[in-house]
């Protein structure tokens, strides 16, 4: 997995490359955990994303319940494999999916 942050003042866009996974979750977490804490607009983009497990979908929780506290947050550019779990998961009803 490889991330890609990109912060524009109270604004970070993270672009998430291969396999979120119970491998590669706490990675993500921790850079979340660490870089949350002025956020206003979460944007995590999901293009090069070719995998999410159950792992993932918690680092996404953990996020979106922070974000509902400070700002926003969206997921941008996600695959149909993707958005299929996000579907069976009920996840298209808590996150902001475009």
């Amino acid at each position: 997995m490889v991330i890609n942050k990109t912060r524009n003042g109270d604004e970070l866009t993270v672009a998430v490359e291969g396999r979120l996974d119970t491998t590669t979750a706490p990675e993500l977490d921790d850079m979340l955990k660490a870089e949350l804490g002025d956020v206003k607009k979460l944007l995590f983009d999901f293009a090069k994303l070719d995998y999410i497990s159950s792992a993932g979908l918690r680092v996404l929780l953990l996020s979106q319940k922070t974000m509902n506290k400070q700002g926003s947050m969206v997921i941008k550019n996600v695959n149909e494999e993707i958005n299929e779990i996000f579907e069976v998961t009920g996840f298209t009803d808590i996150l902001t999916i475009e």
